[in-house]
């Protein structure tokens, strides 16, 4: 029997928490700063595309604010630049919980410094991304900031979900003629600017890609859409109805869509129709 078990009970337990208190664990220690006053503390914010990458420059980032609740006041306010981070280590290491996923490889982020007197719930807001207004996202997070407790690596990170999509052809303002056999051709990303292509990390054969054809505001035509490696585009042929039929023109919209991860875009153009081609002016 060991010596602790022939003591009392109550003096047993006095040296079991005489013991425990003796060596603390780290996360019960005491920070190292004063007890009064404004506390200097770092805040980094990270956007990020949901299932994708971080928002830089190449989709021209994201504008972050940091507001206090309890005010209202504007606490910090910026832009986030920088690179779209390390595919590899993002989209296919895995890792344990609590290890970095953005921060291990350069990636966007807005950091602040804020002077902070007490605990402050904040509102952390995002919206991107900024070069493609067309697509733009917003998302929020509500959390609590403690002064002189920084949150740095990945920080606080925001999801934006969604997809860039653009109508590469026919030409915006192009006028399309009548009986034509026209192709449409369109490009999908995600909103940090990645390819959406068939086997890739953003797989289209898991996405429903397709175009579809208005007059007015009615479907005349929904379009299957096949993707192009060297134009890195989705395309499908269709006829130009004639005037008659779509006096007001026509309008093409594409639309992605990926249910399972929440993430949709859409894009649409309208186009007038001719009889036939102006003939080329000569001089």
């Amino acid at each position: 029997m060991t010596p602790a078990a022939l003591l009392p009970f109550g003096m047993a337990l006095s040296v079991f928490l005489s013991s425990c208190w003796a060596t603390p664990a780290q996360s019960q220690t005491f920070p190292e700063f004063p007890l009064n006053g404004p506390q200097l503390t770092t805040v980094l914010v990270r956007v990020v595309a949901h299932g994708a990458m971080v928002l830089g420059r190449d989709v021209g980032g994201a504008r972050v604010t940091i507001t206090d609740i309890g005010t209202g006041r504007v606490l910090a306010t910026g832009l986030q630049q920088g690179d779209s981070g390390d595919q590899n280590q993002i989209m296919r290491t895995p890792r344990m919980i609590g290890e970095p996923t953005y921060s291990s490889r350069p990636s966007a982020a807005f950091t602040a410094t804020l002077d902070l007197q007490q605990p402050t719930l904040v509102e952390v807001s995002a919206e991107g991304p900024l070069a493609y207004p067309a697509a733009l996202q917003k998302a929020t997070k509500t959390l609590l900031l403690i002064p002189g407790q920084n949150l740095t690596q990945d920080g606080i990170v925001l999801h934006l979900h969604g997809y860039l999509v653009e109508i590469d052809q026919p030409k915006p303002q192009e006028a399309l003629i009548a009986k034509d056999d026209v192709t449409l051709r369109a490009s999908v990303r995600t909103l940090s600017g990645s390819v959406v292509r068939p086997h890739g990390d953003w797989d289209s054969r898991k996405i429903r890609i397709y175009g579809e054809i208005l007059i007015g505001d009615r479907i005349v035509e929904r379009l299957q859409l096949f993707y192009d490696e060297a134009s890195r585009t989705f395309q499908a042929p269709f006829f130009v109805p004639l005037p008659t039929d779509a006096p007001d023109g026509i309008t093409l919209r594409v639309v992605a869509a990926d249910q399972a991860g929440g993430n949709f875009g859409v894009s649409h153009a309208t186009f007038a129709i001719r009889h036939e081609r102006l003939p080329k002016t000569t001089r």
